[in-house]
């Protein structure tokens, strides 16, 4: 019996190590505004990560509305960013286009964000990313996310115009079970992005993303198992229209809402980006999903071409799937 109790005793400790390994191998930092944790700001947490950093590190939010301009630097890579509750763990800040800043420069889309990330291996976790300068004040980020392998599980975007911005060329970015909504371009930029299991919301007749792919990039945005919804009023929203020529877009498994035009997708102003366009949609379904009107201009996917929306194929030797 005894040698029984010590076996059990054992397989237990055994157990607690390996689910808590990932705890005991990182650094943990605590931001809780009421001071029960290491620092009241999540800037100040931010700020204390070594240059440089090689080491996985965790900055634990505590619940709260925190109202900063945030900023991770290309040398602090490797931070994880958990928060309490998607719902209630609250990064916001209000800078838009044409808004004056403490320093006297005029704000514009490139300097609106509410949080930028220039480190590669960022994830973040349970957190709502927010841009509240309101529905008329133009252009407004809530995140730009510029670094290589960032990834985002059960997160929120909130904003209106150009709430998302993927702004790298060579990013590679995953979304998982997060929700999005914006008015206008609010997801948008270069970079190659998955979106998995995630709820896009619009709020105004406009269009859903604004992508730039550069034209050596095989794969750019893919949306794949999303739900697109809009405001009851809508029905006017596109899927996306194209900011460069070779912007690629592609909704596979998606519920596409009645918001969503008939024709699906929309060029940008007039010009020719539609020509080069790589926008295609692959057995999506709901009121917005039908292909009969969709412009000529778009594809859909064959079964064949489907097979290489892969995460394998499309972030090669990064699976955000591990994280």
């Amino acid at each position: 019996m005894a040698s029984n109790k010590k076996m059990m005793k054992t397989a237990f400790l055994i157990s607690f190590l390996l689910v808590n390994f990932s705890v005991f191998a990182q650094k943990k930092i605590i931001v809780a505004q009421n001071g029960s944790g290491n620092f009241k700001t999540v800037q100040e947490a931010l700020n204390s990560i070594p240059q440089n950093n090689k080491k996985p590190i965790t900055v634990l939010i505590k619940n709260g509305l925190y109202e900063e301009k945030l900023h991770l630097d290309s040398s602090k890579n490797l931070v994880t960013l958990l928060g309490e509750d998607r719902f209630n763990t609250i990064l916001t800040f209000d800078d838009h286009t044409g808004k004056v800043s403490p320093k006297g420069d005029t704000i514009n889309t490139r300097t609106s964000w509410s949080f930028l990330i220039v480190a590669n291996d960022f994830t973040a976790r349970n957190i709502t990313f927010q841009n509240d300068a309101g529905f008329t004040a133009g252009q407004a980020v809530a995140v730009e996310s510029d670094g290589d392998r960032c990834s985002f599980f059960n997160c929120r975007f909130i904003g209106n115009q150009d709430v998302l911005f993927t702004n790298n060329d060579h990013s590679r970015q995953y979304y998982k079970n997060c929700y999005i909504e914006g008015t206008t371009d609010f997801i948008f930029g270069s970079s190659t992005v998955w979106f998995e299991q995630c709820h896009i919301h619009s709020k105004k007749n406009s269009h859903v993303t604004a992508a730039s792919t550069p034209k050596e990039n095989p794969f750019g945005y893919v949306f794949n198992n999303c739900v697109l919804t809009g405001d009851s009023t809508l029905h006017g929203v596109s899927l996306g229209r194209p900011w460069r020529p070779y912007a690629m877009v592609t909704y596979l498994h998606c519920y596409i809402g009645q918001h969503i035009i008939p024709g699906g997708w929309a060029n940008w102003n007039q010009t020719e980006n539609c020509k080069t366009a790589r926008y295609s949609e692959y057995k999506n379904y709901g009121p917005g999903a039908a292909i009969e009107q969709r412009v000529q201009w778009s594809k859909q996917l064959s079964d064949e071409e489907a097979k290489k929306y892969k995460l394998k194929n499309v972030f090669s030797d990064w699976n955000p799937e591990k994280n």
